[in-house]
């Protein structure tokens, strides 16, 4: 038994409807009794094979595409991490009457993700429900009606599966144009405007969630140096273009500001008039090298980090306020200063880095405590590829990271 006196496994085997369990690379984990009876298959038959050696797709029909459909629908669900319904397949299925012979038959699937605390999809959900006897119901009613309704209802799930494939590629080239936009509009790593820094830019895996963060670094009057990070909300080419709008603003604003409260102010008022920058977040760090001191503003956005050269960590979380145009009316914005040795590393970094599915905004932050210490003695270009490893999902990130790593 597991959970609260619930056997789950059981449960699993009652379930109503064909579901079976696949690992990531389409092999049977597991399968339901109803997936077991419908399929006419075997626990042996199924469990550690690969899905399209059970299941090919019919040799004698040069139309059968539902293999096909089905990896396209699988690796969509693996690469998204996203739920994946199909239209209604004509499937065809080897029959237990004898080699050689195939049975039509039709079905109606529905492919989910199961991941893990990181995000990574370590499971995919296999639900089918059979619907050929529905159909080969309609052909028996016996009169023309039926037949052409029947066809038209095979060829209008025909037509839908393939209007959501060209929308799914309208998609990715969106995804491909937005990401190039925000490569453009961000600075080049070797130009990002220091010697001491390393920036990374790591997109979300698959189409969703991309395109909204960035980082900037400016070299101001009076032996000072500001590095900010932002994250939009939204994504693709909209997320893309009010990333700019926001950087560049801010980027103008830390030029001319007494401090980052006030350029985040200026950013608060900006923001109000750019639609689709509300709740956006951004952090801002001044950098004096005469007086070693760090001053900073935060609006709404994870805690920028100083690396002491002793290994601890110091989160620059005193001068934290809402995201952008989050509050009815303009209010001042706090700051604060903290005061940094030469040597000492400034990490800032968007929510991509830290944050997980299932688990506090604390646990990241402890988990980038961890890693800035045991890679404190290296410098920025390798303390920025060490920290990507460490917490990063191996299969990819979910959201967006953008990273920036000073040495002071």
């Amino acid at each position: 038994m597991s959970g609260p006196g619930i056997d789950y496994r059981a449960v699993f085997q009652a379930l109503p409807g064909m579901v079976a369990l696949l690992t990531p690379d389409l092999v049977y984990a597991d399968a339901n009794e109803d997936f077991l009876r419908h399929s006419h298959r075997t626990r042996d038959e199924l469990i550690g094979r690969y899905l399209f050696d059970v299941f090919p797709d019919n040799p004698n029909d040069p139309t059968a595409t539902g293999a096909r459909n089905l990896q396209a629908s699988l690796r969509r669900v693996l690469e998204s991490g996203e739920r994946d319904t199909m239209a209604l397949q004509r499937y065809d299925v080897r029959s237990p009457e004898g080699p050689g012979e195939w049975e039509e038959r039709y079905w109606s699937p529905i492919n989910a993700p199961v991941s893990d605390a990181d995000g990574r999809v370590v499971l995919l959900v296999h639900r089918v429900e059979e619907v050929t006897e529905l159909i080969r119901a309609r052909a028996r009613v016996g009169d023309n009606r039926a037949r052409v309704l029947e066809a038209e209802l095979y060829t209008r799930s025909r037509e839908l599966q393939e209007v959501n494939e060209r929308l799914r590629q309208a998609h990715a080239r969106e995804r491909e144009v937005a990401l190039a936009l925000q490569d453009a509009m961000l600075p080049a790593p070797h130009l990002a405007g220091h010697h001491r820094a390393a920036v990374r830019y790591r997109p979300a895996v698959g189409a969703l969630n991309v395109c909204g963060d960035w980082y900037d670094l400016v070299e101001v009057p009076d032996s000072r140096m500001v590095v900010a990070v932002g994250d939009v909300v939204g994504h693709g080419l909209a997320a893309a273009c009010v990333m700019g709008q926001l950087r560049s603003a801010l980027s103008a604003a830390s030029r001319v500001a007494a401090g980052p409260a006030q350029a985040l102010e200026v950013l608060d008022l900006y923001a109000r008039a750019v639609d689709g920058a509300e709740s956006t977040t951004a952090a801002s760090v001044h950098v004096d090298w005469r007086s070693h001191t760090l001053t900073y503003s935060s609006a709404g956005h994870p805690p920028p980090a100083l690396l002491r050269r002793d290994g601890t960590v110091a989160f620059l979380d005193r001068a934290t306020d809402p995201p952008l145009a989050a509050r009815p009316e303009h209010v001042p914005r706090p700051q604060a200063s903290l005061a940094f040795a030469g040597g000492d590393r400034l990490v800032l970094y968007t929510d991509g880095l830290v944050e997980r599915r299932g688990a506090d905004i604390d646990t990241g932050l402890g988990r980038l405590a961890r890693s800035l210490n045991v890679n404190r003695a290296l410098e920025p270009d390798r303390l920025a590829d060490a920290l990507l490893l460490d917490l990063l999902p191996s299969a990819g990130a979910t959201d967006d990271t953008a990273l920036v790593v000073l040495r002071l």
